[in-house]
């Protein structure tokens, strides 16, 4: 019986993979992945989420607004999809926490490094919202410092394509679709997959990166198992 190649991961969704057609949230899309989290629970591996805000706002979209502002709202937005996820999860019978940030004691624990691996060991599903509480950083950037700060052993990134290319397999159908990526290429190739500070953060901390596509949310199962289905990103 195949076992987890990891033990403990972070997973990056983006807002947008979040998104219903005519709302906020697809919840029966959300729930597919939920139950994917769980299977990989049940195999005894620590999960820790974090997740964008693009369904709900993205800073850039603030206009003529300050920056600083329109960021704030981005991490508003991030803790309404964490405490979603929190409360999908939790029907699904998995014990989860979300963990902010910002301080919002009403609605979410303060983030401590120490907090958060207590909840991981304790058997709950850890979701991180409000990014990093600052502005000018991307979801991106929260993500590997959470995943360094937690000791995770890989980021797993759901994307909306199957891995890693070249370049918009979408627009390019001579994009070359990669299996194996180092840090060092990605920024050689102005590959964007994670924005650059993100690559070179993994980079200089040896964190392992893998990419994959979430139009069927049982490929986060199958990234934790070891199978080849997307890209994976190492120094």
């Amino acid at each position: 019986m195949s076992q987890p190649k990891y033990h403990r991961v972070l997973l990056k969704l983006s807002g947008e993979a979040l998104a219903a057609e005519n709302g906020i949230l697809n919840f029966d899309f959300v729930e597919k992945i939920a139950k994917q989290i769980h299977r990989c629970v049940k195999e005894g591996v620590q999960v820790a989420v974090i997740v964008g805000a693009g369904n709900i706002w993205r800073g850039r979209q603030g206009g003529k607004m300050e920056h600083s502002r329109a960021d704030h709202m981005g991490m508003l937005a991030t803790v309404i999809n964490a405490i979603a996820l929190e409360d999908i999860f939790i029907a699904e019978g998995m014990e989860a926490t979300v963990f902010s940030a910002v301080p919002m004691e009403t609605f979410a624990d303060t983030y401590t490094a120490r907090g958060a691996v207590a909840a991981l060991e304790a058997g709950k599903v850890v979701i991180f919202g409000a990014g990093l509480g600052s502005p000018y950083f991307s979801t991106d950037t929260a993500a590997v410092l959470r995943a360094a700060e937690i000791g995770a052993d890989c980021i797993l990134m759901a994307k909306n394509i199957d891995a890693i290319y070249s370049d918009d397999p979408k627009k390019n159908p001579a994009a070359v679709r990669y299996t194996d990526l180092t840090y060092r290429r990605m920024i050689d190739e102005n590959l964007h997959a994670l924005d650059m500070t993100a690559t070179i953060f993994c980079m200089e901390n040896g964190i392992r990166g893998f990419a994959f596509g979430l139009s069927d949310p049982e490929n986060i199962y199958r990234a934790v198992m070891g199978d080849a289905v997307g890209t994976e990103i190492h120094n």
